[in-house]
């Protein structure tokens, strides 16, 4: 799978999940989801799936192109996918293994809500919670999470420590 991959095709296929469920996504939604979705890949394949930096933001994760090309609906429900204009189309994943791998993340947290993610990714020793309070990302206010510290986090969900027995 050639990688990085436009975020507005992944956004556009959890977007395209939920409207096909009958249900709403919101921009925290989608911004969680987009995120956990970089992560797992880096996680599995050691490459990142999204061209951009993640970042460390206040209220935690944050792809910065989804975050501006959404947060028009505030806390509302996404009603539509995203067109590119630049492009003429409506951005889709091309690649079957994108698409099966898009599909577990939507499998295993769709059903999460935007909060419920949120949560999450705020946990103690996550890359956002290691950016935003060990890093300084309280000094600066969009503080880019290294992907090295998102990839051995889901790595570390992959293969958890070993336990020692007594």
């Amino acid at each position: 799978m050639s990688t990085p991959v436009n975020p507005l095709a992944i956004a556009n296929f959890f977007i395209r999940k939920a409207i096909d469920k009958g249900e709403g996504i919101t921009p925290m939604k989608l911004i969680k989801l987009v995120y956990i979705s970089h992560g797992w890949y880096l996680g599995i394949t050691g490459k990142p799936l999204l061209p951009e930096a993640v970042q460390a933001w206040q209220y935690g994760p944050v792809v910065p192109s989804i975050y501006h090309e959404f947060k028009k609906y505030g806390r509302q429900p996404i009603t539509e996918m995203v067109f590119d204009s630049s492009t003429g189309t409506y951005p889709m994943p091309d690649n079957q293994e994108l698409i099966n791998f898009l599909e577990k993340i939507w499998n295993v947290y769709g059903n999460y809500d935007g909060l419920q993610l949120s949560a999450l990714t705020h946990q103690p020793n996550t890359p956002w919670y290691i950016t935003w309070h060990d890093q300084g990302g309280k000094k600066q206010a969009e503080v880019p999470i290294s992907d090295d510290l998102i990839k051995q986090h889901y790595q570390e969900k992959i293969t958890p420590p070993a336990t020692t027995t007594n």
